[in-house]
C-alpha cells in the first residue's frame, strides 16, 4: 500500500505540488491512490427549518448536533433527530452520559431511533471502550472533542466511523487547527483506515476550502458560513448587469414589435 501511495504521490505535476507547499503542509502530507469522492458537507446544528433549506440546494449529505446546539433550539431531542433523519441521511446524535454503560445504553437507544443515526461519543478512555462495543453491535459512531493526532488514532484504532477534529477551537487556542487535519490525513493511507475525517468547529468559508485541499473526508458547517459559500459581489453584479441589458433590449424591441402590430391591422 506504501509503494502505491508513493506511485500515487509522483504523479502530481510540479505547479500542484508548489501550491500545497505554498499551503504550508509538508510532503507528504496525503497520499490517495485514486480520486475520492468529493467532501462530504454537513451542517452543524439542531435547526430543522436550516437543515431542510439547505438540503434543498442538493449539496447536503448529513447534520452533527451537539447538546448545546439543542439546548439553543429548546426543541424535544429526539423529535429534533428523527425530523432531520428524513431530510439527510447521516445525522450524529451525541451522548450525554460520561460513563461506559451510560453511553452503551444511550448508544443502543440511539440507534434505534433511526437508521439514519450516528452515535456522538466522547473523546475519553471510556469513549474508546464504547466505540469499540459499538463497532462490535454493528452501530456507526462519531467520535467528537478530538484535539491531536494521538486522538485520532486511538479513536480508529477503536472502531470509529467517523472523527471530529475541532480547527476552530484549536485556532482560539493559538494552535492551528487545519494543520491537525494535515496530519490526521498525512497518517491515514499509511494503515488503512476506514474511519472518515470529519473537520468541525468551521469558523469561516476558508476553512471549507482548506478542509478540501486537504482531502477531509467531510466538513460540518454552521448555518450562517453556509449561507456565505454561494455568495460573491461580483456574482451579484454581473448577474444585475446581464439583467439590466436583457431589461434594455426588450425595451429598444418595443417600438417594433408595435409598429408590427399596427401594420398588421
Amino acid at each position: 500500500m506504501i509503494q502505491e501511495a508513493k506511485l500515487s504521490y509522483q504523479c502530481f505535476d510540479d505547479s500542484f505540488l508548489t501550491a500545497c507547499s505554498d499551503f504550508g503542509f509538508a510532503f507528504p502530507f496525503f497520499f490517495l491512490p485514486a480520486y475520492a469522492e468529493s467532501m462530504k458537507l454537513f451542517m452543524d446544528t439542531a435547526n430543522v427549518a436550516h437543515v431542510a433549506e439547505v438540503a434543498a440546494w442538493g449539496v447536503l449529505d448529513g447534520v452533527t448536533t451537539n447538546p448545546s446546539l439543542v439546548a439553543k433550539e429548546g426543541k424535544d431531542f429526539r423529535q429534533t433527530v428523527l425530523a432531520m433523519c428524513k431530510l439527510v441521511p447521516c445525522v450524529s446524535a451525541q451522548v450525554t452520559a460520561t460513563d461506559v454503560e451510560g453511553m452503551k445504553a444511550q448508544a443502543k437507544e440511539y440507534a434505534r431511533w433511526h437508521r439514519n443515526v450516528v452515535v456522538k461519543v466522547p473523546m475519553t478512555t471510556d469513549g474508546l471502550q464504547v466505540l469499540a462495543w459499538c463497532k462490535r453491535k454493528g452501530i456507526r459512531t462519531n467520535t467528537t472533542l478530538v484535539f491531536s493526532a494521538p486522538q485520532a488514532i486511538l479513536a480508529a484504532k477503536a472502531g470509529a466511523s467517523i472523527i471530529s477534529p475541532f480547527i476552530g477551537r484549536l485556532d482560539d487556542a493559538g494552535e492551528d487547527g487545519m494543520a491537525l487535519i494535515g496530519e490526521i490525513m498525512a497518517i491515514w493511507p499509511h494503515y488503512g483506515f476506514t474511519t472518515e475525517v470529519l473537520v468541525a468547529s468551521v469558523r469561516h468559508p476558508r476553512h471549507v476550502v482548506d478542509a478540501a485541499a486537504i482531502g477531509a473526508h467531510i466538513c460540518t458547517i454552521p448555518y450562517d458560513v453556509f449561507q456565505k459559500l454561494p455568495k460573491h459581489p461580483l456574482t451579484d453584479t454581473g448577474l444585475k448587469k446581464f439583467l439590466d441589458d436583457w431589461a434594455t433590449v426588450q425595451k429598444r424591441n418595443q417600438p417594433m414589435k408595435s409598429r408590427r402590430l399596427i401594420a398588421g391591422k
